[in-house]
């Protein structure tokens, strides 16, 4: 049986081969990077083609000393996953629930900046003109709204005409070592709720017709994916039931605000880690 994950880096192992390009490198964090070069895995390990990076190796559920040197790589990494032009930022997830509430608190913290140009027609400040067109939202879950995710954001891009989404979510992990510690990103899309047996509708070029990039951190893990991990035996008569961290608001606080600024300074190059913290 395949543990539940949303992690690609789980999903396949370091000997991987043939369709499957894993490389490797270290900085603040060190760096998965796995390619897959069609959609013959999506059958058997539930994913497609496309570029799933792994940042992992940090407690996000703390300061650290390197805080800015990981929002510049961050920021370094999702710039190559960007497109030119408009960005949409999507937070998904439900923000009363703590560990579900990662892609609402970050896109509280998103710079938006579409509005910008036609409210300075006449102004002269050029440099506030000159910032990527930026807008974000975060419309709740299914439970909440009674509309799918993916259709809300379908409607908005027929409106506003982004040239890519940045959708952010919580994930669920396999390994217990990685709650709280990896950051995902991804060009293949996202199905919020995957990694929960709650799947809803998938966001992803194929289904809205604009790239969307992925980006979340795993905060629950399940409790049959814990025992099977430790015992290595199929869990009996033994409730299966999705748990998290102990620290969990601390690690939605930090680790959102982490990604936000990771997501503004990817954006908005012209900006310093400086003047993106004095804006919030």
């Amino acid at each position: 049986m395949i543990n539940r994950t949303d992690l690609a880096i789980e999903r396949f192992p370091e000997t991987a081969s043939g369709n499957v390009h894993i490389n490797n490198r270290n900085g603040i964090f060190s760096v998965t990077d796995i390619i897959l070069d069609d959609d013959s895995y999506i059958d058997t390990l539930g994913k497609g083609k496309g570029r799933y990076l792994t940042l992992e190796g940090v407690d996000l559920s703390s300061f650290s000393d390197d805080y800015e040197k990981m929002i510049n790589e961050i920021a370094d990494e999702l710039r190559n996953f960007i497109p030119d032009g408009d960005i949409l930022v999507v937070g998904l997830g439900n923000r009363d629930i703590t560990p579900d509430a990662l892609g609402a608190m970050v896109s509280a913290k998103i710079l938006a900046t579409r509005h910008l140009q036609h409210e300075l027609q006449t102004d002269s400040d050029n440099f506030l003109k000159s910032l990527r067109r930026v807008s974000t939202f975060a419309g709740g879950v299914l439970g909440q709204t009674g509309i799918e995710s993916a259709e809300i954001i379908h409607a908005i891009c027929k409106q506003i005409r982004p040239a890519g989404i940045i959708a952010v979510d919580a994930l669920a992990c396999a390994d217990v070592h990685r709650l709280g510690t990896t950051i995902q990103i991804s060009d293949s899309g996202i199905s919020p709720g995957s990694g929960v047996a709650n799947a809803r509708k998938e966001l992803s070029e194929k289904t809205i017709g604009v790239p969307v990039i992925a980006v979340g951190v795993p905060t629950v893990i399940d409790t049959h994916t814990i025992i099977r991990n430790a015992t290595g035996s199929e869990p009996s008569d033994f409730p299966d039931m999705m748990v998290t961290s102990r620290e969990i608001d601390r690690l939605i606080e930090h680790s959102s605000q982490l990604i936000a600024y990771g997501i503004n300074l990817a954006l908005q190059p012209t900006l310093s880690v400086d003047d993106i913290t004095s804006l919030f």
